[in-house]
Parts: C-alpha cells; structure tokens; sequence
C-alpha cells in the first residue's frame, strides 16, 4: 500500500482472517498510469460501504506521490450506490505538484459512471506550532459494549457485520443511552476502535484502514438526540472528510468522538474528533448525510 519508493514498511500483518482479508480489500490492481482497480468483498448488502470507497481512493491517490509527502486531509462527495457485483475503477488527476503541497483528485466509476469523488492534500513533514484540545474524560475500552451489537439492537447492522469484522469496537454510549447529558452537544457519541489483529508498519496501510473504519457510525450522531428507530430512518452519506493532524496507529485503540450540531432538510452533519489511548488528537473527521424518516 505504499506511496512511489517507499521501502519503510517491514513487517507483515498479522490478526484474523477477517483483517488479513481487509487490508487485501484495500491492496488495488495496477492497470495503467494513475489507472487502478479494486476488489470487492463477498457480502449480503446492497450498496457498497461507503468506507470501503473512500478507502481505497486514498490508496489510489497516494500511490502516484513520492513518499516523502504524506496525506493531512481528504474531502470526498458520494455520488451514486456503488455495486458489488463488479470492481471499482479508480482514475487519479494529478492537480498539483509542488516542493511541499502535492494535490491529487481520484474518480471512483462503475458502469462508465462516477460514483464517488474525493481531493486528496498531501504535505512533507515539516516543523512547526503545536496545540490541541484535550481528550474528553471517558471510560476505557474495556468497560464499553461490542458496537456489532448495539447496532443489531437498534437497527443499524443491515448485514454489515461482515464488512465490520476485522475492527474492534467497544461502544460507550449517546446522549439517549448511556451518556450524561451534554448542554453543548445535545446529540452525541462515542466509541473505542482498532483493527483487530496487527498491521504492518506501513503508514499508509494505518491511515486507509482508519479511513475505512471512519465512516462506520459517524453518521448515526445526527440521531442520537432523536427518540427514533433507526430502520425507520433512510440514511446515506452524502460527503466525507478527513484532516490528518498526527501520525498514529489503526491496530492500537482510538476513541472516536462524535457529535452533531445540527440536522435539518432531511441531512444531518456530524463531526468526529480521534484520539489515542494517551489523549493525543490524531484527526478530525466530518460527514453530512441524508437522515430522511421513511413514509412507509
């Protein structure tokens, strides 16, 4: 999964079949210059995981830079239901290429049409100010409840219990179950991840995996203030964002804290902060999606 020249990664992952068989998911097949293809999953569920196409974008992307830049941010738009019974083609621009910036825009298609867009900014490491907001004060992964779970509960799963077996994840709780309320953020949520097993030391295969985990119930903060059944609510995202601040890995526990500000016109926007077990801030995440109760 490494970016052009890169000869850092050393040691191969390891864990269950369900995380050796995520990071092949995220492995595309050359086709041409800046031209890729990527597998799919064997899987009950309708529409492609919206992580899963973010995911494999980054890989695209980074693979046309030099390895001495490093993605810091991904702005991504959801155009149509991607299909599982055939590959994803992934097509990279080049926008720009300069001596610390570099900028690519990836095209996913299916069908001869474009599914999924995301921008991708990359950087060299460079030296400069510091600050972050603290880590909340929250219980540790070991005292929340399998998320996997909880989602069947509430009728989120959708069959998506497969696509999410190679992750970790203890759920602490919303402000309808198990949160204390909150006059700031009235609808939120919170959640302990990692990958189940161990990656390589490859950098980039921890960012696309994060990336892939990212977009699981970030979404769902938008009805965390709503006393709604969750089936009864059609959701799809419709945009993703990701800001990189600090290297970290995707196979050590993250907290995962959400909150939406707003929802109105049948979208919700919800917004993440990820922090490491030692209170480091590692990235901050965005999403507005459709939130429309069905009629029927």
């Amino acid at each position: 999964m490494t970016a052009l020249d890169d000869s850092e990664a050393t040691t191969e992952t390891g864990g269950n079949d369900a995380t050796r068989r995520l990071v092949s998911l995220l492995d595309l097949e050359p086709l041409d210059t800046d031209l890729f293809r990527g597998k799919q999953p064997d899987t009950v569920r309708q529409r492609v995981y919206g992580g899963q196409v973010a995911a494999q974008s980054l890989i695209a992307g980074t693979r046309t830079v030099r390895s001495e830049f490093h993605v810091h941010s991904l702005h991504s738009y959801f155009l149509l239901p991607g299909d599982y019974n055939v590959p994803i083609i992934y097509d990279v621009e080049r926008i720009r290429d300069g001596r610390s910036f570099a900028t690519r825009r990836v095209l996913a298609r299916q069908h001869g049409r474009p599914i999924y867009y995301q921008s991708l900014n990359f950087q060299v490491k460079e030296e400069g100010l510091e600050h972050q907001e603290p880590m909340p004060d929250v219980k540790g992964p070991d005292e929340g409840r399998d998320l996997v779970g909880v989602m069947r509960e509430q009728g989120f799963e959708d069959g998506i219990g497969k696509e999410l077996a190679a992750l970790d994840m203890r759920w602490l709780g919303s402000s309808r179950y198990g949160l204390d309320p909150d006059p700031l953020h009235p609808s939120k949520a919170q959640v302990w991840m990692r990958i189940d097993g161990r990656l390589s030391d490859d950098p980039v295969e921890h960012l696309a995996v994060f990336t892939y985990a990212s977009d699981v119930l970030l979404l769902g903060a938008a009805l965390a203030a709503h006393d709604v059944d969750p089936a009864a609510v059609q959701m799809a995202t419709l945009d993703h964002t990701i800001w990189f601040h600090r290297p970290f890995r995707a196979d050590e526990w993250w907290l995962y804290d959400q909150w939406s500000p707003s929802a109105g016109g049948a979208r919700g926007l919800s917004l993440g902060r990820v922090f490491t077990q030692d209170g480091t801030l590692v990235a901050t995440t965005a999403q507005e999606g459709l939130i429309r109760p069905r009629t029927r």
